[in-house]
């Protein structure tokens, strides 16, 4: 009988990393012959491969061409767009039934419109609108709008939003997450176009122009070549120049106590004849500077806690530069959260701290914290988390932008630069409001001709910051992708950390606008930790709901606490039973806090400077103004 004919084994697959791709190991023959030859009775062949220098040229090439792009796209994968486009055309070209039904919607829609004019004509002003703009959508509020002309323009304009939104949502077989990506980026076209972004369809424009005598445009033009010098010359936006950190924001007094390469550890100076014993520790975003929380005097949190007779300790981090590139996510659990504990527990021995984590420095904080918990480290005495998430199944929209195919494209761009930058974070950011953020501006300042005044938030949020290569690639496939950290699967200190294990009290603040962190998600905090969890929901957005003082108007808040014994009360039931209270979170918060501090004592030390801690400077320190 003849041997049986061996079949050659197949090629190895190639393993790529953050760098040019690594080949696994396997034995080389030198001068194969290519295509390989049939295999002869009995033998092996050899496994073929690229040569190290191949591979790693075809990487680079692949990382740099995908970064050249990114900077016309804005870091947008084309791919990922074509793939979600095709994904709704395919199934639209196979869905006879959906593409009747939105034919029968259109013939609809263009009758009610042909109605509406007609009974406009015979009825004039007393007619009532056949589509009304979504609650948030303020660009037709103008009273030009409901004369003629524009009133049929705008109203022709909402029908075919309402008709695209229809189109590009509720077809079967198409992937939820390409769903959501073909109607946002549908929504943002439409945006661009809206009849609000035109002089000539614009009734408020128009009126301004006939009444200047074209003045505005002139005035528009001069605002726009203002930001275009100020954009290429990588300068900040008109009146930011008033908002100056050291002098005009972030003046709280207080100490630099302890730096390292990432972080800036400020300690602020006693308000308060005596102070509560157990410090406060907080953890601002590294996306952002950390003086959010410590804006002008009267919408300071700093100061405001400072003022409650609370020791008040802030990280402040570093704007990474190229050579930070390699800084992961356990760097700043480790560098960040962990030696900011160990200086603050030097300064005030023998008490236990309040930590505050605000956004990614929430998110960081309770990885920190499910680690401490995880090995006994009880330093913590009660844990607040402010708009930050710990589950990212429902972040918003921004999750429209993190699949595989995305998450890739984004990372050729910071590898080739070491670092996300702030023009690109911005603008991502902007996308998910561009009515607000983009188009309204555009529409204020370049054809009406009127600059908004700067206020401290506007200055703050145009003082953007980095995100190093490895440490953003982290964050966003652990976090957002794989949801690692709900799930069990993140690992710090070089073991996997669970959320269940913190048995401190929590106190989460989500608030109602939120498009960075959506309060339903931050809500999930209370299916995750297993001890008592206070939940504030406040009015406002991500950054003013919590920049929300005693005195500012038009704010309130709800809030439940779900005991560790008591039973998990869902997001809905949340908004309809916890009653709604007019005015600032803040002094609740506070309140919580004084509920869990022992009584008031003597103030301690600006620093320790015998056990290596001596200030270093006035706050808010040099990392801070790092551009």
């Amino acid at each position: 009988m003849a041997a049986p004919v061996q079949m050659p084994r197949k090629v190895s697959a190639l393993q790529t990393g953050p760098g040019p791709a690594e080949i696994l190991p396997s034995p080389v023959v030198q001068n194969a012959p290519w295509p390989p030859t049939a295999p002869s009775s009995g033998l092996i062949e050899p496994e073929e491969r690229d040569s190290y220098s191949v591979t790693a040229f075809g990487d680079v090439t692949d990382r740099s061409l995908h970064a050249a792009i990114a900077r016309f796209t804005g870091g947008l994968s084309p791919a990922a767009l074509a793939g979600a486009y095709l994904d709704w055309a395919a199934h639209l070209a196979n869905a006879p039934g959906k593409r009747l039904a939105l034919m029968d919607k259109a013939m609809r829609k263009a009758m009610r419109l042909a109605s509406y004019a007609y009974r406009f004509a015979h009825e004039g002003g007393k007619t009532e609108g056949c589509i009304e703009p979504l609650p948030q959508d303020h660009r037709f509020a103008e009273g030009g709008w409901q004369t003629w002309p524009y009133n049929f323009i705008y109203q022709a304009f909402l029908l075919q939003q309402q008709w695209w939104h229809n189109a590009t949502t509720g077809l079967r077989g198409v992937s939820k997450q390409h769903e959501e990506m073909v109607e946002f980026m549908s929504r943002q076209l439409l945006d661009m176009v809206a009849p609000s972004n035109f002089l000539l369809t614009n009734p408020e424009v128009l009126r301004r122009t006939i009444a200047t005598g074209g003045l505005n445009l002139v005035a528009g033009l001069q605002n726009f070549f203002e930001d275009w010098e100020r954009a290429v010359g990588g300068k900040k936006p008109v009146g930011t120049e008033n908002f100056v950190v050291g002098r005009d924001v972030a003046v709280t007094p207080g100490k630099v106590i302890y730096r390292n390469r990432l972080i800036e550890l400020i300690q602020y100076a006693p308000a308060t004849a005596e102070v509560r014993p157990q410090p406060i520790l907080i953890i601002p975003a590294w996306i952002m500077k950390y003086y959010i929380l410590d804006l002008s005097p009267h919408n300071s949190l700093v100061k405001y806690l400072t003022e409650q007779g609370l020791t008040v300790f802030m990280i402040s981090w570093k704007n990474p530069e190229p050579g930070d590139r390699d800084l992961g996510l356990e760097d700043y659990r480790s560098l960040g959260v962990m030696s900011a504990l160990d200086a603050v527990g030097t300064i005030v021995p023998d008490q236990k701290l309040h930590a505050i984590g605000y956004c990614l420095g929430g998110t960081l904080l309770s990885i920190a914290a499910a680690a401490m918990a995880r090995d006994g480290d009880d330093r913590i005495a009660t844990l607040t988390l402010l708009a930050a998430q710990t589950d990212f199944t429902e972040a918003g929209e921004i999750t429209l932008f993190i699949d595989e195919s995305q998450l890739t494209f984004l990372e050729d761009m910071m590898w080739e630069q070491g670092f996300l930058d702030s023009r690109q974070m911005a603008g991502a950011f902007q996308m998910l409001r561009t009515n607000d953020l983009v188009w309204s501006r555009a529409v204020r300042e370049y054809l009406l001709g009127a600059r908004e005044p700067m206020n401290d938030l506007m200055a703050w949020n145009a003082d953007a910051t980095r995100m190093p290569y490895r440490m953003h690639a982290e964050y966003l496939r652990k976090l957002f992708l794989d949801n690692d950290l709900a799930e069990g699967r993140l690992v710090a200190a070089e073991q996997p950390v669970a959320l269940a294990d913190i048995r401190v009290p929590i106190f989460a603040v989500g608030t109602e606008r939120d498009h960075v962190a959506p309060w339903r998600s931050t809500y999930k905090i209370n299916l995750q930790a297993e001890t008592d969890v206070t939940y504030l929901l406040t009015t406002g957005g991500h950054n003013a709901g919590i920049v929300s003082e005693p005195g500012h108007p038009q704010r309130s808040f709800r809030i439940h606490t779900k005991r560790t014994n008591q039973r998990y009360l869902d997001p809905e039931r949340f908004w309809n039973e916890a009653l709604r209270r007019d005015g600032s979170w803040w002094p609740q918060w506070v309140a919580w806090l004084g509920e869990r501090s022992a009584a008031p004592v003597a103030a301690p030390p600006m620093g320790a400077p015998q056990a290596g801690y001596p200030p270093l400077g006035d706050a808010p320190g040099v990392y801070v103004m790092g551009e």
